[in-house]
């Protein structure tokens, strides 16, 4: 979409980098059965002139360098498979929810998310935020917590140092649990502050009977986040932190750019 080419932009303006828009054409797919050849061809480029346009305004709009590339096959799969081939930092994917023609595209968001070697934004809102002041960094007590932390560091110190807004979400009454909750807070605050970060924290215990999507979505807008930073995969069964339906509903609904956090693969070892 317009406005995850946007927020493209702005970031590329920070990191002083470059945008390549990705346009990926299914030959098979649902709406190719009742076009000609003739006709798909006329549209294939009519597209890539489109394209090319938007990519030449834009850039001389923003003094950012943006190509433009059209490919056909799967959406996720091409998408992946370009952003590897241009080795890019990130990829930047507009959603439009979960109805209709909107969960088909929001679908292919989350298939790429599920299978991107890099981090994935997702983009839903309309409201598009120069700069960044608030990322919002969500809890659990998976392994891959530090990855995740480290990612919202990274992004921080872009940005200037802008303020992380750790929260953690308990829905057990177990004592152990709730302790190992509350010493991990305890430890990002201290190694965020460390860094010289400004950051916040909140332990949410009672959740109203609300599901932990919908928590986490009230909270970014509690504290205005301007981005929030969730894992896509996890390894951690005790708690249903951005694992499947979570993740999907956050990426799905929010109207805050999402940032997905690949977890770095982990070697196997046997030990004999």
């Amino acid at each position: 979409t317009l406005v995850a080419l946007d927020q493209a932009i702005n970031l590329a303006k920070v990191i002083n980098g470059e945008i390549t828009i990705v346009n990926v054409i299914e030959d098979y797919g649902f709406f190719n059965k009742y076009i000609s050849s003739t006709e798909r061809d006329d549209m294939v480029k009519r597209t890539t002139e489109k394209m090319s346009k938007l990519a030449a305004e834009k850039s001389q709009e923003s003094g950012i360098h943006i190509n433009s590339m059209l490919s056909h096959g799967k959406i996720y799969e091409k998408i992946n498979e370009v952003a590897e081939m241009i080795g890019a930092t990130l990829i930047m994917m507009g959603t439009s929810g979960s109805m209709g023609l909107m969960k088909f595209i929001g679908s292919n968001t989350l298939r790429v998310v599920r299978e991107s070697k890099i981090p994935v934004i997702s983009v839903k809102g309309t409201d598009i935020k120069p700069g960044l002041d608030n990322i919002l960094l969500p809890l659990d007590l998976s392994k891959e917590t530090k990855e995740k932390v480290a990612k919202a560091i990274w992004l921080s110190k872009l940005y200037g140092g802008v303020k992380v807004s750790v929260v953690s979400v308990a829905y057990t009454s177990d004592k152990t649990l709730l302790a190992k909750m509350k010493k991990q807070e305890a430890q990002v605050i201290n190694f965020l502050q460390g860094k010289g970060i400004i950051a916040t924290s909140e332990f949410i215990r009672d959740s109203g009977g609300k599901k932990l999507a919908d928590l986490i979505l009230d909270y970014a807008k509690k504290v205005d986040a301007g981005l929030i930073m969730i894992m896509t995969q996890q390894e951690n069964d005790i708690t249903d932190m951005f694992i499947g339906s979570a993740a999907q509903a956050i990426i799905n609904n929010s109207e805050i750019p999402v940032m997905s956090v690949v977890p770095v693969p982990k070697k196997l070892t046997a030990v004999l």
